[in-house]
């Protein structure tokens, strides 16, 4: 049976039908309906299996709503020919950013406000730009829940970077023992075999002031390494600086986000106290530094620069921290405030061997720090 179509927008469409799954127990939250929305806008939006496959996969959280989805779907759209697979992928739209729908579909329900839901997902969209862009001191319970859960689905991990060493691939360097052998095997080489630099992932090494001044942010940061932990476990080390140094890295090796930082948490003795970075880096070098932990690492140290020991002493350990590692990066929360400036005594000392000042204040400037990471 033909179906008229419901209506010359994709938004009005796929809004309608994460209400009704709502209504029916499948979490099709706003973020979700506007994943939905992007993914049809880059699809032939005429085609109901790739409509059925765009909203499969980002409206569904757990395999349990796959069954309720599909026969929701059937019920909004009609039946779509989506046996067999996921389909191939569809040829690019004509005009980007331009989104034509005509889905086959039964009438829409008593009461359907097309330019409601239209506004209701400009205001959710307004709304999550907002939340990016929000310091997390101004944030409600609400929208820090909604933050924590973003930044768990950060991936922030270093580069890779070549060793000494040397391995079988074309590169400039000829191996002279395969060519050895191969014309001891017989006859001249037709191609002459070649060695590259093996290459492997950097180090990133965390370190996160838990200070006083600090404490509205450190459980932010604390997140952001665990996520950090999460995509490379073997090669990520976390610290916390205070009173004294402590290192993370086995309790953040949890996988779930918030037992690790309950773990930490319990970890942690100084929490919100004072601020002894020159001491506490230099314990880190000592112990850890030395033995490779920050050889050629990315290193972050996240604080505010509050320094209540000798600022000589935290000059001379970022200088020999610089020394050691591939790059220092520092991560100011208030870098981001408009007039703000690196006057605070630690911070002065340390900035000449600090590679680069970055903020993280938002969601957005750690997204941005994970871009810096990746490409130190």
């Amino acid at each position: 049976m033909d179906h008229a179509p419901i209506a010359p927008d994709p938004v009005v469409a796929l809004t309608g039908f994460a209400r009704m799954l709502r209504s029916q127990g499948v979490p099709a939250d706003t973020s979700r309906l506007a994943a939905a929305v992007e993914a049809v806008a880059h699809l032939d939006a005429t085609d109901p299996t790739a409509v059925y496959w765009a909203g499969r996969l980002t409206l569904c959280a757990e395999p349990d709503d796959l069954a309720r989805y599909d026969t929701l779907f059937e019920e909004w759209f009609g039946p779509a020919a989506h046996a067999g697979g996921p389909p191939a992928p569809p040829p690019p739209p004509a005009r980007a950013g331009a989104i034509r729908v005509a889905l086959a579909s039964s009438q829409a329900p008593p009461g359907h406000d097309a330019q409601g839901d239209e506004d209701e997902l400009a205001v959710a969209a307004s709304e999550a730009e907002r939340l990016r862009h929000k310091d997390v001191t101004q944030l409600t319970t609400a929208e820090r829940a909604e933050v924590n859960r973003l930044v768990a689905l950060l991936a922030p991990r270093a580069g890779l970077r070549r060793t000494h060493r040397w391995q079988p691939g074309r590169g400039r360097r000829l191996d002279l023992q395969r060519t050895v052998r191969g014309m001891v095997r017989g006859g001249e080489p037709a191609r002459l075999p070649t060695l590259r630099r093996r290459v492997r992932a950097r180090r990133l090494v965390l370190l996160i002031d838990v200070s006083g001044s600090m404490a509205p942010y450190a459980d932010l940061m604390l997140r952001f390494a665990h996520a950090a932990m999460r995509v490379r476990p073997a090669g990520t080390e976390v610290f916390t600086v205070g009173t004294r140094l402590t290192r993370l890295t086995p309790h953040l090796r949890l996988r779930d986000p918030q037992e690790a930082l309950d773990a930490a948490g319990r970890a942690i003795p100084d929490w919100s106290g004072g601020t002894r970075l020159g001491e506490s880096l230099r314990a880190m070098l000592d112990l850890w530094g030395q033995r490779g932990a920050t050889r050629q690492a990315v290193t972050v140290l996240v604080s505010d620069g509050w320094e209540r020991g000798d600022v000589t002493l935290l000059g001379e350990q970022t200088a020999r921290l610089s020394r050691l590692s591939h790059r220092v990066l520092w991560v100011n929360p208030h870098r981001g405030r408009e007039g703000f400036a690196p006057v605070a005594a630690g911070m002065a000392a340390a900035l000449p061997h600090v590679d680069e000042l970055l903020a993280g204040h938002t969601f957005d400037a750690l997204q941005e720090l994970a871009e810096v990471i990746l490409h130190a």
